[in-house]
C-alpha cells in the first residue's frame, strides 16, 4: 500500500509553488451568472420536490430504490442520458448531457439515509412511526440540488452555445457503503476533467479541506448453542466472542497513533438470555488521516478477533463493506467555488423559520450557534490538509483520480450536530430547501467557469498530481469485493 497512499513532501512543495504562480481567472459576467442563477430558480419547484420525496423515503444505502428513480427521472426529463444500476450497484446512475467536444465536468449527487434517525419535520423531537430511518446528513437535499445544478448548467450550455460534457453521478450508500469507490474502481471517472459536490452543513463555505481515511467491516462469530441455564457447558457463545474482540480492542487504544478512531456497534447479540447464542456480529470502524495507519490498525483488530475466537472456542469470519481514501483538497478550484458561492451569497430566513430554528436551537448544546450567519459566506483559506476532521468521505476516492471541489451551504440551524434528528429535521423543511438552492446556483457557476477557462482546468489538474506524488495508481482499498448490497440488513445475515 505504501506506493499506492504516499503523498511526497516534494510534491506538497510542489503545491506551494503552484498556488503562487497561477492566476484564476473569470470570465463569466454578471450577466450570465445571472443567467445561471435564474435558471435555477426555474428548476426550484422541481428541486424541492425531489428533495422532499426523498427525505419521505429515507432510503437506506443500496436500497435507495425509490429516491434514484426520482433523480433519474427528472434528469430524463431535462434531456439527459440516463444509465442505470452501474458498478455492479442496481440504484447507482449516470447522467449525461454533451454539446461538442469540451471538458467533462461531473456534478455528485447523493441520496442515502441513516438508521435510528427517524424524525419529522417539526423543531421538536418527533419520530415517525412509519420508518425507522431518517436523513440526519442531508443526503435528500444533495441529490436533489445538484441534479438542479446540473440542469440550470446544461440550459445554459445551449443559451450560449458552450461545448463540452455535464455528468450527474448518482452515487448511493455514502454512508459507510463505499459506493462510489466501486464507480472509481470501475473506470466511471476516468476521463472526467473537475467533479463537483456539496454537503448540506451549518454555514456557507467553499473552504476546502481533508477528511479521516476510513475502512468498515463486520466480525461474524459462530459458535454452540445450549440452555443458558440447564447445560450452559455444552455451549460456545458467539457474544462471548464479540465481547472479548470489544474489550481487546478497547485496552488497544492506549497503543495506536494519534488521531486514530476505532467505533463499533453490536448488530446481533442473540435473541433471548437464556439460549447460548450461537451467532453474534459486531460492525467496526477503524479512521485515520493516513490510510496506511488505517489498514495497519485494522489488520490489529482482525487479530483481535482471532484471539477471541480462539479464547472462546468459536470461529470468526470478517466481511470488510467499506474502505476510503483521505480527502485530497484542490485550492484552485476551491478558490473558484468560494467566487461562485459569494456571488450567489447567503440565505434569508423568514420570521416562520426563523422561529422553527430558535425552537429547534433550544435543544442543542449551548443553545446551538449564530443564527445570523447563514446570510453570510465564509471567507476563503488555504486548503488545511493536515487532518483531524472527524467524518470519512467515499467523494473522497473520486479526489485522487480527478481534481475534485466541494462546498456546503447552511442547511441545517447553526449549532446541529452531524447525524442528529435536529438535521433530518431541517433537511425536511424550508429551511433546508433554501441551503440547497445556494447550492445548485453555486454549483452551476463553478461548472460554467471551468467550461469558459481551460487553464483553471490544467492549473486543477497540476495540483492534483502535486498532491498525491509521482507514480500514483489508484487501487481501492475494498479490494476486488463486489459492493455489499445488504450491509444495511439488520442484525447481520448468517
Amino acid at each position: 500500500m505504501t506506493s499506492i497512499l504516499k503523498t511526497a513532501a516534494a510534491g506538497l512543495v510542489g503545491v506551494s509553488m503552484l498556488m503562487a504562480s497561477s492566476a484564476i481567472a473569470a470570465p463569466l459576467n454578471a450577466a450570465q451568472k445571472t443567467q445561471l442563477k435564474a435558471n435555477v430558480d426555474a428548476y426550484t419547484p422541481q428541486m424541492n420536490e425531489a428533495a422532499l420525496k426523498i427525505w419521505d423515503y429515507a432510503e437506506l444505502g443500496y436500497l435507495e430504490a425509490k429516491s434514484t428513480v426520482v433523480l433519474q427521472d427528472q434528469l430524463k426529463a431535462a434531456g439527459f442520458e440516463v444509465k442505470a444500476g452501474v458498478a455492479d450497484e442496481p440504484t447507482a446512475f449516470v447522467a449525461s448531457f454533451k454539446q461538442g467536444k469540451g471538458p467533462v465536468i461531473a456534478i455528485l449527487a447523493e441520496f442515502d439515509a441513516l438508521p435510528g434517525l427517524s424524525q419529522a419535520a417539526a423543531p421538536t423531537k418527533t419520530p415517525r412511526p412509519e420508518t425507522d430511518n431518517g436523513h440526519g446528513c442531508g443526503h435528500n437535499l444533495f441529490g436533489a440540488a445538484s441534479v438542479a445544478g446540473a440542469v440550470a448548467l446544461k440550459e445554459w450550455m445551449i443559451q450560449n452555445k458552450v461545448q463540452g460534457e455535464v455528468r450527474v453521478y448518482g452515487t448511493p450508500a455514502e454512508e459507510g457503503g463505499s459506493g462510489k469507490v466501486y464507480m472509481v474502481r470501475e473506470g466511471l471517472f476516468n476521463d472526467v476533467d473537475v467533479t463537483l459536490h456539496w454537503h448540506p452543513g451549518n454555514e456557507n463555505s467553499a473552504r476546502q479541506g481533508t477528511s479521516m481515511a476510513n475502512i468498515s467491516g463486520k466480525f461474524r462469530f459462530r459458535g454452540k448453542s445450549s440452555h443458558a441455564s440447564g447445560a450452559p457447558w455444552a455451549g460456545r457463545s458467539a457474544l462471548d466472542g464479540v465481547e472479548v474482540l470489544d474489550t481487546a480492542a478497547n485496552f488497544m487504544r492506549e497503543h495506536i497513533p494519534d488521531g486514530t478512531r476505532i467505533h463499533y456497534v453490536i448488530t446481533n447479540g442473540g435473541k433471548a438470555p437464556n439460549v447460548v447464542p450461537d451467532f453474534a456480529e459486531v460492525y467496526y470502524y477503524v479512521r485515520n488521516s493516513d490510510p496506511k495507519i488505517v489498514v495497519s490498525v485494522m489488520d490489529r483488530i482482525k487479530k483481535a478477533a482471532d484471539g477471541a475466537a480462539m479464547a472462546t472456542e468459536t470461529t470468526v469470519e470478517f466481511e470488510q463493506t467499506g474502505g476510503v481514501y483521505n480527502l485530497l483538497p484542490n485550492d484552485v478550484l476551491g478558490k473558484v467555488m468560494h467566487d461562485s458561492l459569494t456571488s450567489v451569497g447567503g440565505i434569508t430566513w423568514t420570521p416562520e423559520e426563523t422561529e422553527f430554528a430558535k425552537t429547534l436551537a433550544k435543544s442543542l448544546n449551548g443553545g446551538g450557534g449564530d443564527l445570523a450567519s447563514v446570510s453570510k459566506v465564509q471567507s476563503y483559506a488555504p486548503a488545511d490538509t493536515k487532518g483531524g476532521v472527524g467524518g470519512s468521505t467515499d467523494v473522497s476516492d473520486i479526489s485522487w483520480v480527478t481534481p475534485t471541489v466541494g462546498l456546503s451551504t447552511a442547511t441545517f440551524v447553526p449549532g446541529s450536530a452531524g447525524h442528529s434528528w435536529q438535521n433530518v429535521a431541517a433537511a425536511g423543511s424550508s429551511i433546508g430547501l433554501k441551503g440547497a438552492a445556494v447550492a445548485a446556483k453555486t454549483l452551476s457557476i463553478t461548472g460554467a467557469e471551468l467550461f469558459m477557462n481551460p487553464k483553471l482546468i490544467a492549473d486543477a489538474k497540476a495540483e492534483l498530481n502535486a498532491r498525491r506524488g509521482d507514480g500514483f495508481q489508484y487501487k481501492a482499498m475494498v479490494g476486488d469485493r463486489k459492493p455489499p448490497l445488504d450491509y444495511r440488513k439488520p442484525g447481520g445475515a448468517e
